[in-house]
Parts: C-alpha cells; structure tokens; sequence
C-alpha cells in the first residue's frame, strides 16, 4: 500500500500543530517551574529502591534519584518540597506532608493508596505462602480498594486542593510487577504474577478515577515499565531481596528516570 503523500502547505501545517503542541508542553513546563512543587506521596515517590538517600530525610528515604528531585533539577521550580515518605498511607500524607502547600503552589505531585490497599502484605502473603492463600489476600485487597480507598483517597485530594487551590496535581500510579511467561524460573506461579498484575490494574483504575473527580491529571505508568517489569530481563523493578526487602518491588533508578519522570513530565 503507498503511502499518502501531502502537500507542502499540509505538510508545513501538520509541522506548525506539532511545534505549537510542543510548545504549549513547554510553556506549561515553564508556568509550572516559575511556582512552588510540592512532592507528596510514599515510597514510590520518596525514591525507596533508587539508591542515593537524603541523609536529612532519615526513615522516608528521600532519593536524589526520585523523579521529584529529577524533575526540580531539571525544571528549577521557584521552590521545592520533598516530604513523600516511605511507607505513607493516606492518613499520614494529611497529617505530616502538606505544611509546605499554599496558594503559591504551582504543581503537586503524589504516588498514595498502595500502603492502604496492603501492598506489602499481600506480597508478602504471596511469597511466603500458598497459591491459593496469595489470590484470597488478593482478593481482600480488591475489595478494600472497592470499598474503602476511594474515600480515603477523596479525603486527602480534598485537602491538597483546599490548601492548594491554584495547583496543577499530578496522580502517579504504580507499574505491573511481572512480566508473564518471562525469564524467571523461580517463584511465584504464573497465576500469582497476573493476579498481583490485575490487582496493580485495578488500583490504578480507582486511582485514576478519584484523581478525575477532583480535577487531577492521572500519570499513568504501565505503558513506559512495559518491557522492564520483574522476569523481562530488563527489570526496572527491585524483585525480592532478602538482603534489604525494603527495596523489593520498588522501582530502581532506571525506573525514576525511564518510568516515572517521563510520566510526570508528560502530565505537567
């Protein structure tokens, strides 16, 4: 089949849309730098499994190697707050990281609802007990994100927005863990990696719809981790490590660079 070939005057349009998009990324880029980001958020934000912690950040294990801080150096915001803590849950997103928000804040970013949901609880299930075991903790999850994460997510978007009122917010979701059929010999069954796969997609869908219901743009990660997930050979994601399980199923450095900042970036 040929290709369709256009003018000169469609072609030199075709090329203006594209230049004008690429400006308008920029200039919002550039509104966005000219006021006060706030990174909020857990683990995956704080930068747990990047390495290079803020000694100053003490157990939230700030990384210079978080996409917040990649993107602040990157973009030099007029300031910047990193208070996303390890092992944040909603509640303590409310009560301990939105001090530096104000009506000068400019953009927001947060990654929260993995600790609600039990994350570290059901991979911790899945590991250490039975198939059968693993999909009914999976289960139980489902049904608390189904249940009860909406609300808890409403209540802290609420108050970003009430302390923040003139803020672009940018929701981050959280990647596929496995790649399925891939180079692992070892493990999990393939049933559990698609289960802890589905429950990944199903919190990403209630994330995404709360942060629509506010008005926040939802950054949606999957697509970029595609190809680096745990068993592709290319792991962007810390698989189990007894020797610091803290870092297990956590993105690496690759991961903040290659996953999350162009989604971030992409959302500003």
């Amino acid at each position: 089949m040929r290709r369709p070939r256009f003018s000169a005057h469609v072609t030199s349009l075709l090329l203006a849309f594209g230049l004008a998009l690429t400006g308008a990324a920029a200039a919002q880029a550039q509104t966005a730098a000219a006021t006060g980001y706030v990174a909020l958020g857990d683990s995956y934000s704080s930068g747990v499994g990047a390495g290079s912690y803020i000694s100053s950040s003490g157990s939230c294990d700030r990384s210079t190697k978080a996409y917040p801080y990649l993107w602040n150096a990157a973009h030099s915001p007029s300031s910047f707050d990193f208070t996303a803590c390890s092992g944040a849950r909603t509640g303590d997103v409310t009560a301990n990281q939105l001090g530096p928000l104000s009506s000068s804040t400019g953009l927001v970013s947060i990654t929260i609802g993995g600790n609600d949901a039990g994350f570290s609880d059901v991979m911790t299930t899945c590991v250490l007990q039975s198939e059968s075991t693993c999909l009914a903790r999976i289960a139980t999850a489902k049904a608390y994100v189904d249940s009860t994460l909406p609300g808890k997510l409403d209540s802290v978007y609420s108050a970003i927005s009430a302390k923040a009122p003139a803020a672009h917010v940018v929701v981050i979701g959280y990647p596929r863990f496995y790649k399925l059929n891939g180079s692992c010999l070892t493990g999990l069954s393939e049933t559990e990696r698609a289960a802890i796969n589905g429950a990944a997609d199903y919190l990403d869908s209630a994330i995404a719809q709360r942060a629509g219901a506010h008005g926040f743009t939802f950054a949606d990660v999957r697509g970029n981790f595609t190809g680096h997930e745990i068993c592709s050979g290319d792991a962007w994601l810390h698989s189990l490590n007894w020797l610091d399980i803290g870092v297990s199923y956590h993105p690496t450095a690759a991961g903040h660079s290659g996953g999350y900042l162009p989604a971030f970036s992409g959302a500003v």
